[in-house]
């Protein structure tokens, strides 16, 4: 594990979870019936009646009518290969492709585990008194105790996302085998040795920008198509905030 001197930059998080922020943003949505899930948008089209506008072709259980019409402009807010991909596969000939294309993304194994056995009298928490760290270790890149941010469940929580170069290399890797893995190596990282109740892997083939667009959103304002998301400048969560804001600044 990598040791350096706390940091003096502020550090922000979402209670009670990470999520409960854009959840927070997105209600008034799903409120007003303007939030579909469980719904992909497979093709961009030209709207029948009103050309000027534009039609997206949709699937999934949530979809219902699969065709949605009279939008005034599409914002792409997803990891950078899949507006490609959809861009592509509407037949779509925007300036767009050429500046997604140049985006490099790369995937990550990520290891959730939890310890319910922690949560005692005299046992404050497992293992070392640091909360999060980069690890020098082959396998992960960075780690952090869950249950230590504000708000959280007092049960001994961590993540753990390996590195790039690792993920790339077991991107295909069974999950078990994955997560044995990266347990094996957690283990060596934090000196806890005993064995998590629970302990779940996940794949996140978009994971971390290695090659940003370079600019905080890309925008047609011929054809009224953007896309935006952390990949446009880096791949923090700031990133994609405030891609976003630019972009919705653009459009405006």
């Amino acid at each position: 594990v990598a040791s350096s001197p706390p940091s003096k930059e502020a550090h922000w998080v979402a209670t009670p979870g990470m999520n409960a922020l854009v959840r927070q943003w997105a209600q008034p949505l799903a409120d007003g019936g303007q939030l579909m899930l469980e719904t992909e948008v497979i093709r961009l089209e030209a709207d029948k009646l009103h050309p000027q506008r534009w039609q997206l072709q949709t699937e999934g259980p949530g979809a219902g009518n699969p065709i949605h019409s009279g939008f005034d402009a599409v914002v792409l807010a997803v990891p950078s290969l899949q507006a490609y991909n959809l861009l592509l596969n509407s037949k779509q000939d925007s300036p767009l492709l050429e500046a997604l294309a140049g985006v490099r993304v790369a995937p990550c194994w990520s290891l959730m585990v939890a310890f319910p056995q922690a949560v005692q009298p005299t046992l404050a928490y497992l293992g070392p008194q640091w909360n999060a760290a980069r690890s020098t270790h082959h396998r992960i890149a960075w780690l952090a105790r869950e249950s230590s941010k504000p708000g959280r469940s007092p049960i001994e929580r961590w993540t753990v996302q390996a590195s790039p170069e690792w993920s790339q290399r077991h991107l295909e890797d069974d999950a078990e085998r994955v997560k044995a893995k990266l347990l094996k190596a957690f283990t060596e990282v934090t000196g806890i040795r005993a064995e998590p109740p629970y302990a779940e892997v996940h794949r996140w083939r978009h994971a971390q920008t290695t090659e940003p667009l370079g600019k905080s959103h890309a925008w047609d304002r011929k054809s009224r198509i953007g896309a935006c998301g952390d990949w446009c400048l880096g791949h923090r969560v700031e990133d994609g905030f405030l891609s976003g804001l630019e972009m919705a600044l653009a459009i405006l």
